[in-house]
């Protein structure tokens, strides 16, 4: 999610576990401690683009982190002024959820977490929830500004807080179960159109969970169609070849991580030379149409080879419905 709702949520989480030994000072806490796991984009400029998609949401996301992350947080806090006098468990257990429900909360993208690491860099995705989505922030924003800036005494504080926490969690909640109700519709208008598939991907693309995308794969490519919360007309699928041939003879490090950040729902296509591969998983922005050729979301990773084997990877963003 973004970096305002991460901070919100972190805020919301201190003032639920620390607001009754530390005040409003929690919430403070809270939110420092929620940014936390996104520091790790302060390291990419140190990694190229193939290392990047490992890094970012990697070790520093996953639970292990959160876990001994929360015995630090607790050592620092247990010699803070604020939080001296606060058992170490409690600080622990601050720690501990500040950290955990920042990643939890990404994997509800489609971005995902590789929240088992090192066991497993399997990237746990719910595919749920677009990365800013007013609909769980504002209910969130909502409960603690009430209780920090309305109530002074304690117990009203916390009731503001617990509900905006349980608004946004029942949202989120929802979320999952809407998703659920989308793969059936997208299911029955696959069976209708005689498309046979392997496995499918569905992304909201939307707020409120409005809009959604839904990818079909099969052994040829991907159909991929649009869906809007209670359209009545039926869905268009368009196809798109996956070109498996174009990755042939290049390193088997990079098509392995690239096929690795896609989960499987990709499509290459060459362009003067060079080879793009676009990711459905991390990155759905509709049907981008140039030339003669239609591209099946805008941003692509582009691999150029080079002597020897070697080869550049850069990455590019097509513009809406233009020619390029």
């Amino acid at each position: 999610m973004d970096s305002i709702t991460q901070a919100v949520l972190g805020a919301a989480v201190g003032e639920a576990i620390l607001g009754k030994k530390t005040g409003r000072k929690a919430a403070i806490l809270g939110a420092a401690g929620g940014t936390i796991p996104d520091l790790d984009v302060v390291l990419l400029p140190f990694f190229n683009d193939l290392q990047r998609i490992s890094i970012h949401r990697g070790y520093s996301h996953s639970i292990l982190f959160s876990v001994l992350g929360a015995f630090l947080i607790a050592w620092i806090l247990s010699r803070v002024k604020w939080t001296r006098e606060v058992a170490f468990g409690r600080l622990w257990w601050f720690g501990f959820m500040v950290l955990f429900t920042h990643m939890l909360l990404d994997a509800f993208t489609t971005y995902g977490t590789q929240l088992l690491l090192p066991f497993t860099d399997y990237r746990v995705s719910f595919d749920s929830i677009t990365i800013v989505d007013p609909v769980y922030t504002l209910p969130l924003t909502a409960g603690l500004s009430t209780g920090l800036f309305f109530y002074k005494k304690y117990p009203g504080r916390m009731v503001a807080n617990y509900l905006g926490l349980g608004v946004s969690t029942l949202y989120l909640l929802f979320t999952l179960v809407h998703k659920q109700q989308i793969e059936e519709r997208f299911g029955e208008e696959l069976a209708k159109q005689g498309i046979v598939f392997d496995k499918m991907l569905t992304v909201p693309v939307s707020a409120a969970n409005l809009v959604w995308y839904g990818v079909a794969k099969d052994g040829q490519g991907l159909h991929i169609g649009r869906y809007v919360a209670g359209q009545e007309e039926p869905v268009t699928f368009e196809f798109f070849p996956t070109n498996d041939h174009l990755l042939e003879g290049l390193d088997p490090y990079l098509i392995d991580r690239m096929k690795w950040f896609s989960q499987g729902f990709y499509t290459v296509a060459e362009h003067e030379g060079n080879i793009r591969l676009y990711n459905m998983q991390c990155d759905m922005q509709g049907i981008r149409y140039f030339g003669d050729y239609k591209a099946p979301t805008a941003f692509y990773f582009e691999i150029t080879p080079l002597e020897n084997g070697a080869y550049r990877l850069d990455s590019g963003m097509h513009p809406e419905n233009s020619v390029q």
